[in-house]
């Protein structure tokens, strides 16, 4: 089907939109209190730092991790090294570090030269970040995205805009990230250049991914690893859309309580949905053996966290995080268990991607 991809981003948009307002319905809240736009920062009131909560979510993340890093470790030690060609920096490569040193250095200065450029700052870092990354990318294997699926790639810019716009919107519900410094944008204004900013987090992301393939030794022993065979696919499909709407009304319900589920909750019902015609990659990987992508899109989830909330702590227009429960350990402006979401963030980026886009333009490195 020739719009195929339309009709799965409006299942998508539509269930993770609509279902929330099923919990307003449900807590009899003025949908105002959600839809005011821009939105106006109200974090939460602080909630005292709870051990409890700190290790139930650390405490899994440990165990799901574990695994893959002692498979890496142990591969290792026998892993056959091969010389690498070196296929050299390309000039454009070059180009996305000056970019990179200029705007970060207006990010965290305060220059009354370029005091009118301080709040539009994040869209140029990430556009030389996706061509430094990409550069680095074509120096260690002769290819990039960028290059080799232009048109693939940056068909991925508005895809991502609308990608982060919905996680914007569920956030509403739960408040756990706020802006500050944006108090002169107007509806417009603000629409416009957030989306602008949006627009580059599936790009970074995705090749982050491609550029962390280059190194074998970050997956090694991976593609031989466990096999996960997923019988009556009709009913895994109904029973993750399901659990997926409970956890968007329970969320707006249990805020507090069930933030987690703004990370997990799209992962599932993405898996849903393209259950529903067909098996994601992902799975298909999954299912032989090899969850060498799935784990290199994790690891490119936190890189790109890393970078966000690095170039994020000292710019004039940034997030502030009102975490229930582990406001505590920050780095940067994130608690240090935050960092866990950009984890499952990595794997939702790779498996949206695959979802929207046709099979035969998402099976690559990324």
């Amino acid at each position: 089907m020739k719009f195929l991809w339309l009709w799965r981003l409006l299942a998508y948009m539509s269930i993770l939109i609509i279902t929330p307002l099923v919990g307003v319905w449900l807590v009899s809240k003025p949908l105002s209190l959600y839809l005011a736009f821009p939105p106006i920062p109200s974090p939460n009131q602080s909630l005292p730092f709870s051990w409890i909560t700190f290790l139930s979510i650390a405490i899994p993340v440990v165990i799901c991790v574990t695994p893959f890093v002692v498979r890496i470790i142990l591969s290792n030690i026998r892993f056959e090294i091969k010389r690498q060609i070196d296929h050299g920096f390309p000039l454009w490569g070059w180009l996305g570090v000056v970019i990179i040193l200029i705007f970060w250095i207006i990010a965290w200065n305060r220059f009354s030269l370029f005091e009118s450029f301080q709040k539009f700052t994040f869209t140029p870092l990430w556009l030389g970040y996706i061509l430094v990354i990409n550069a680095l990318t074509f120096r260690r294997s002769g290819r990039c995205s960028l290059l080799d699926r232009t048109s693939y790639f940056l068909f991925l810019f508005p895809v991502s805009a609308i990608f982060w716009w919905v996680f914007e919107y569920i956030n509403r519900f739960v408040e756990n990230w706020y802006y500050v410094g944006i108090s002169e944008f107007g509806p417009w204004s603000y629409f416009f250049f957030a989306t602008l900013a949006f627009a580059t987090v599936l790009p970074a992301v995705l090749s982050t991914t491609e550029w962390l393939s280059t190194f074998p030794r970050l997956s090694a022993g991976l593609d031989r690893f466990l096999g996960l065979t997923i019988t009556a696919p009709r009913m895994w499909s109904w029973s993750l859309i399901i659990v997926s709407v409970a956890s968007l009304i329970t969320l707006v319900v249990w805020p507090a309580q069930l933030f987690c589920l703004v990370w997990i909750t799209p992962l599932t019902l993405i898996c849903g949905l393209q259950l529903l015609t067909e098996k994601p990659p992902l799975i298909n990987d999954i299912a032989a053996g090899d969850w060498r992508r799935l784990w290199r899109l994790a690891l490119a989830g936190l890189v790109c966290g890393i970078f966000w909330e690095m170039w994020n702590a000292h710019s004039l227009a940034h997030w502030k995080y009102s975490v229930p429960y582990v406001q505590r350990f920050k780095i940067f402006e994130m608690p240090l268990i935050g960092y866990a979401g950009y984890l499952p963030f990595g794997v939702i980026c790779g498996l949206f991607t695959d979802f929207i886009m046709t099979p035969t333009k998402c099976r690559s490195q990324c």
